[in-house]
C-alpha cells in the first residue's frame, strides 16, 4: 500500500511510530549508524565489534586498544586479552557519547559454562568504563543464557549492582530462569529462530504472526507482564521488518542499520499488538526451575539447544578472530619500534 506524497508528510514513518510503543536499540558498532538513526539504547557483540574494527575509521581505537595491552604487560596472550577487553569498552566510550541511554558489552563467549569466570570478566569490563569515566548505570553486561551464564547474572545484579543482558535466548526455560534470576534484561532471538524452523521444517515461509520466533517473544512478553517480573524484554535478531511490526508494544527491540533503514522510508499506520493489558488476561501458568528443571526443560526444546550452542560457537569464532587481529597489530608495532 503506498501512501501519496501529501499524506506521507503528514504521517510518521514506521520507525518514528514504533518509536511511541517500544525502544528502539541500535543493534551495530557502527557510529555512523547510530549517529543516523538516534536510538536511545544500543548493543555489541563480538561479530559487530570484529566488523567494525576492520572499518578503516576506526583504526584508532584498535590502536588504542593495542598500547593499553602494551602497557600493562605480560605474556603475550595476556596483552592481547587486555587489549581485547579495551577494544570493547572503547567502542562502548564511543557509543555512549551519542546515545542517551545504555550500551549493551559482552563478556567472552568462551566463559559461557564458567559461572566465577563470567563475574571476574564482566567486573574487569566495569572498571575498564569506570577508568573511562563512565559509571556502570550506562552499561549493560552481555551474557549467554546458559545456566552458569544466567547464576553469573544473579549475582553481579544482587551483589555489585551490575546490570546484565541476557543473550543467546532461545527457550522458554530460558526466559523463565532468567526472570527468577532477576536481571536487568533479556535478549530473547527471533530470526535466529526462524531460520532454524525453515531450515528443519516443511514451511520454508511464515507470516509475521506465525513466525515461530516472533511467537517465542510474544509468549516470553506475556508470561513476565502477567507474572510481574520487572525484566526487560528486548527482541532482538531479526531477519525482516514484519517481524519487528509484529513485536510493535514490547520493551525493546533491537534492531540493525539495514533494517532501521527500511523501516524509516516505510509510511503505514503501525499498531501494537503487545500489551500489558493482554498480557495479564493470557493463560499462562507460572512455573518455577531450579539447575535440574531446567536443564530437563531447556533440553525438550530441540531448535533451543541447537541455536544457543551454535551462537556460543560463532560468537567464540569471532572473539578468536578479533584476538588474531589484535595479536598482528600488536606484532607490527613492536616491530616498528
Amino acid at each position: 500500500m503506498s501512501v501519496s506524497p501529501v499524506k506521507r508528510q503528514k504521517m510518521e514513518s514506521v520507525l518514528d511510530q514504533l518509536k511511541h510503543h517500544t525502544t528502539v536499540v541500535a543493534d551495530t558498532g557502527d557510529f555512523n549508524a547510530i549517529d543516523e538513526y538516534k536510538p536511545l539504547d544500543a548493543t555489541t557483540n563480538p561479530s559487530l565489534i570484529l566488523a567494525a574494527a576492520q572499518m578503516p575509521a576506526y583504526q584508532e581505537l584498535v590502536d588504542d586498544a593495542v598500547a593499553y595491552g602494551k602497557k600493562l604487560g605480560g605474556s603475550e596472550e595476556e596483552q592481547i586479552k587486555n587489549a581485547s577487553d579495551k577494544l570493547f569498552v572503547l567502542f562502548g566510550a564511543e557509543i555512549l557519547k551519542r546515545i542517551p541511554g545504555r550500551v549493551s558489552t559482552e563478556v567472552d563467549a568462551r566463559l559461557s559454562f564458567d559461572k566465577e569466570g563470567m563475574i571476574q570478566r564482566a567486573r574487569r569490563l566495569i572498571d575498564l568504563y569506570k577508568e573511562a569515566g563512565i559509571g556502570k548505570e550506562r552499561i549493560l553486561i552481555k551474557l549467554s543464557s546458559t545456566w552458569e551464564g544466567i547464576q553469573a547474572g544473579k549475582v553481579l545484579e544482587a551483589e555489585y549492582g551490575i546490570h546484565c543482558n541476557m543473550t543467546l535466548l532461545f527457550s522458554f526455560a530460558q526466559a523463565v530462569a532468567c526472570a527468577e534470576a532477576g536481571v536487568t534484561l533479556i535478549s530473547p532471538f527471533v530470526g535466529r529462530i526462524l531460520d532454524w524452523y525453515v531450515a528443519n521444517g516443511e514451511k520454508k515461509s511464515y507470516e509475521p504472526s506465525e513466525d515461530p520466533g516472533v511467537k517465542s517473544v510474544t509468549k516470553i512478553y506475556n508470561y513476565y507482564k502477567k507474572f510481574g517480573y520487572k525484566t526487560i524484554v528486548m527482541g532482538a535478531s531479526f531477519r525482516n521488518t514484519g517481524e519487528i511490526k509484529a513485536l510493535t508494544g514490547c520493551d525493546y527491540l533491537t534492531i540493525s542499520p539495514k533494517l532501521l533503514a527500511e523501516l524509516s522510508k516505510e509510511y503505514v499506520k503501525l499498531t501494537p499488538t503487545l500489551s500489558v493489558k493482554e498480557a495479564q488476561a493470557c493463560e499462562l501458568e507460572k512455573i518455577h526451575l531450579d539447575e535440574k528443571a531446567f536443564r530437563w526443560h531447556h533440553n525438550e526444546d530441540q531448535m533451543a539447544v541447537e541455536k544457543l550452542s551454535d551462537g556460543i560457537r560463532k560468537f567464540a569464532a569471532d572473539a578468536i578472530k578479533l584476538e588474531r587481529m589484535l595479536k598482528v597489530n600488536l606484532l607490527s608495532t613492536a616491530t616498528s619500534h
